[in-house]
């Protein structure tokens, strides 16, 4: 019996607003590159620029990088996410493309789907919590996305020390969630952080591929949206 659902919070609860291509589009037009820019570029880059930030993370994690090492990974990053709208550019100006983009106003905020899903599993009197690899606290993140009062937990890499799919930020949120492995459910977006992370400790995971990423994925359940997240969890 499931009594508890996990979820990773980048990508599967929440994302930027303005939204990404926006924020890409923005930026690029400051280095004359913004007609160049395109919605399917965007999603195709970020696709790629998020498997190489999973990768980096479980190798080397950016919290633990000085300046010159968070901004060689974060002109590496910029670059593949232009690649991907067939924008070919040094890393240098990448980071400076990315540095614009990053003083731009803008917010990780949930997706439409999410509290009414968050809603209808806790009405179902489920724990649910979160675990990401950001650098900061649980409490405080939940608080920015304006979630305390729908999930019960956030388990981070700030608090833990370790980044997904470490086994240790899986076994804190089992411990939070005062659950067994086998009556967990992880839901997240990347394959090998959220997904094989969850399964390395016994989780059952649930791939949420928004973008349509992974149309082929079949290792576990694969959705695209939390409407369709409840009928999954016995």
């Amino acid at each position: 019996m499931i009594r508890a659902v996990l979820f990773d919070v980048y990508g599967t609860i929440a994302g930027w607003s303005p939204s990404r291509y926006q924020l890409q589009r923005m930026a690029c037009a400051a280095f004359g590159l913004g007609d160049s820019v395109t919605p399917e570029g965007i999603l195709k880059g970020y696709a790629a620029a998020d498997a190489f930030m999973t990768a980096e993370n479980a190798s080397r994690p950016l919290r633990l990088r000085d300046k010159e090492g968070r901004d060689e990974f974060f002109g590496e990053y910029e670059r593949l996410v232009l690649k991907g709208c067939g924008i070919d550019v040094e890393s240098d100006l990448a980071l400076r493309i990315f540095n614009r983009l990053s003083a731009a106003p803008s917010a990780l905020t949930p997706f439409d789907d999410v509290v009414p899903a968050l809603v209808e599993l806790r009405g179902r009197g489920l724990t649910l919590g979160l675990i990401s690899n950001m650098n900061m606290s649980g409490l405080d993140l939940l608080s920015d996305l304006g979630l305390t009062s729908h999930v019960d937990f956030a388990v981070t890499s700030l608090e833990v020390r370790v980044e997904k799919p470490h086994p240790l930020a899986f076994q804190t949120a089992l411990s939070r969630a005062g659950v067994e492995a086998n009556e967990a459910v992880m839901v997240g977006d990347q394959p090998s952080s959220d997904i094989e992370g969850a399964v390395r400790v016994g989780i059952g995971p649930i791939l949420i591929d928004r973008d349509g990423n992974y149309p082929r994925y079949d290792a576990c359940p694969r959705i695209t949206t939390l409407e369709q997240l409840p009928p999954l969890i016995p």
